[in-house]
């Protein structure tokens, strides 16, 4: 199903949803009391690039504006609706106030009560259900079919993926030099994107995907070659968390992501703190994440390797 999403339509979205979002920094992780590297590598450089300040906290803000920008009249004004662990949400919500139409979020029993309370900021109907993102999902298709919403999922639509993989275009422009870019991974929509467009535009890049200990979806599904369903989620990075993922995010990722590695929730926290003492970041543990598989050195660069971890959602969880 790779071919559904390519490049051009990667360059499509970003033009579709320029003035929507923001462009967002990609800064030299210098001048630093503690060094991000377990076992530092002469020359090694870290970049980070900030999609913590993307509007609505987060780089989903880039595919639920492409999706929206993608649907006719009709199918906005009946409203939409989803399931998010929170951010993915929260995009929705900001892109359905933007268009003047209704937002309907299901969200898991887990989710932090600042997300909700930031939902319904944004004018959503909010809607707790289920212990795991998959059954806030079959709650929120239900719901779709009997009020007749538009339904727009999180990672599992082209059109979601071309929208994340604007991040990519974004991060090359900005640093062109980049040999490895590290990307945590929940359902897979972001690394989807991100993996396909950058390898597109420098096939040398090495993509690395992070996923929790608690919740290894991707990383059990290429261990296998098929996809597999988690039997349990247990990791408090909720956005992080499905317990499966879906058929184009597979084989996207199988494509193009060179590996994928586990780290603890301990190792994410570890992570905010990190960012939120050194540069004043305050990302959520998902948000984390890349930077936690530097830290625990789970990725350990090469002698003049530029590596860049993607911050891609805001929050006080790992800081609290």
């Amino acid at each position: 199903m790779s071919e559904l999403v390519g490049l051009a339509d990667v360059e499509a979205a970003a033009r579709r949803i320029a003035g929507r979002v923001r462009l967002t920094p990609t800064i030299e992780a210098d001048l630093v009391r503690t060094p991000v590297w377990r076992e530092p590598a002469d020359g090694a450089r870290l970049l980070l690039k900030l999609e913590n300040l993307q509007v609505s906290g987060s780089f989903k803000a880039r595919s639920a504006s492409n999706k929206l920008a993608t649907l006719d009249a009709a199918a906005v004004a009946r409203g939409v609706c989803t399931a998010s662990g929170g951010n993915h949400g929260l995009a929705v919500a900001y892109t359905a106030w933007q268009a003047g139409t209704l937002a309907v979020v299901f969200v898991p029993e887990t989710t932090a009560a600042e997300k909700i309370e930031r939902l319904r900021a944004w004018d959503a109907e909010v809607v707790v259900t289920g212990a795991v993102w998959d059954e806030a999902q079959a709650a929120a298709l239900a719901a779709a079919r009997e009020r007749k919403l538009t339904y727009v999922h999180p990672f599992a639509d082209p059109a979601i993926i071309a929208g994340q993989g604007t991040v990519a275009l974004e991060l090359l422009r900005q640093a062109p030099a980049t040999d490895t870019l590290v990307v945590a991974i929940g359902g897979g929509g972001l690394i989807s994107g991100v993996a396909l467009a950058a390898k597109a535009l420098r096939p040398g890049i090495r993509i690395v995907g992070v996923e929790p200990v608690g919740a290894p979806t991707l990383y059990e599904s290429l261990k296998a070659h098929q996809l597999v369903t988690l039997p349990a989620i247990d990791t408090a990075a909720g956005t992080l968390a499905p317990r499966r993922s879906m058929p184009i995010n597979y084989d996207l990722i199988a494509a193009h992501v060179d590996r994928i590695v586990l780290v603890h929730d301990e190792g994410m926290r570890a992570a905010a703190q990190w960012l939120w003492f050194e540069f004043g970041i305050a990302a959520e543990l998902a948000g984390a994440a890349a930077v936690a598989a530097l830290k625990t050195g789970r990725h350990r660069p090469e002698p003049d390797e530029t590596v860049v971890a993607l911050v891609c959602g805001a929050g006080r969880d790992g800081i609290a």
